[in-house]
């Protein structure tokens, strides 16, 4: 199989790379220039954003084109028109954040998806943005030769966005820990090397439409997660569950503050950790363990010097440890 993948150097597009070379596959990466491409794939050098910028794909056939793009979806519909007579499928790497809010618990491929997106359009928002990739995609390469690939949080080696990172920093810290309640809260979320498999076998089906792409519901918990956190870093870290209640009254932003963390029985909840994925476990999707994932990213991060890095268009992650040590003082931890 033929791969071209836009991006490739970071996070989920170096894993979809990093797994079709795995696989065999011959691979070029599209990408700036700004790092290196894995080792054993062809480069070719520009930037979506710029006049005659997709200049060095003016020639080449591929099998499948895997796009990870979340800005100006117009970005999308100006490579995927140049490449859909060259390209036998179209992989877009969309979000579950293009399902009009607050999508139910349990919603499928088939829920309401937000209004006001366009394939033509520059950058607005996150989730218009997503949705107007998505709508690129499809219009260059039509319904059934284009995968939209719906995912939610994605963890893993090589992360920049400074969710599971942060956890684990602070957890190599020590000390006590404030941990969100309730410990068996469940959540969802993808490895981001299960993703990149998914995708290949995705494109070696031939398979098309929209997938919501994250684990079963209950595959982990707030518990199992942070409990690997703690003993992955060496045990040194004592968790002091906490209610949700006290941690909203402290003004503690979910999500943010305490990354991958939402209360229950919130919209937000429902719509990060609650989507039905039985679409995407028929189609081969499979999910490792939470204490492989967190021990496989807490190799990495040692690997490169503790420090992870961080996109410069996402939000900074973390608590402060006096908002953290404020709280635990006041003997709210249970």
């Amino acid at each position: 199989m033929r791969l071209l993948m836009l991006g490739g150097t970071e996070f989920a597009g170096r894993a979809v790379v990093e797994a079709a070379l795995g696989r065999g596959w011959d691979v070029t990466v599209f990408h700036r220039g700004r790092r290196e491409a894995p080792p054993g794939a062809r480069s070719l050098l520009g930037d979506r954003t710029a006049p005659d910028g997709l200049a060095s794909l003016a020639e080449g056939e591929w099998d499948v084109v895997v796009d990870t793009w979340s800005a100006a979806p117009h970005a999308v519909r100006d490579t995927a028109r140049l490449l859909r007579g060259r390209a036998d499928r179209y992989v877009y790497v969309s979000s579950c954040s293009v399902y009009a809010w607050a999508p139910p618990a349990g919603y499928g491929e088939d829920a309401p998806l937000v209004e006001g997106a366009s394939a033509e359009a520059g950058q607005t928002d996150y989730l218009r943005d997503k949705r107007g990739g998505e709508l690129a995609a499809v219009e260059a390469f039509g319904a059934d030769r284009s995968v939209l690939v719906r995912a939610g949080l994605i963890l893993g080696p090589y992360e920049n966005v400074g969710r599971l990172p942060w956890w684990l920093t602070r957890m190599a810290r020590g000390g006590p820990v404030l941990a969100p309640g309730p410990r068996g809260l469940p959540l969802q979320y993808v490895d981001v090397r299960d993703l990149a498999e998914w995708i290949l076998g995705a494109a070696e089906q031939g398979l098309s439409g929209p997938y919501n792409l994250m684990s079963p519901q209950g595959h982990a918990t707030m518990g199992t997660l942070l409990d690997a956190c703690a003993r992955v870093t060496g045990g040194a870290a004592e968790l002091r569950w906490t209610e949700p209640e006290v941690i909203l009254d402290a003004g503690i932003e979910p999500w943010i503050q305490l990354p991958v963390w939402v209360p229950p029985g919130s919209d937000m909840h429902d719509a990060l950790h609650s989507a039905d994925v039985s679409r995407a476990l028929a189609a081969g999707l499979r999910c490792r363990p939470v204490e492989e994932t967190v021990a496989d990213t807490w190799s990495w991060l040692r690997s490169i010097g503790g420090v992870a890095p961080q996109r410069t268009d996402r939000t900074r992650k973390g608590l402060d440890p006096e908002v953290e040590a404020k709280v635990l003082a006041a003997g709210t931890g249970a």
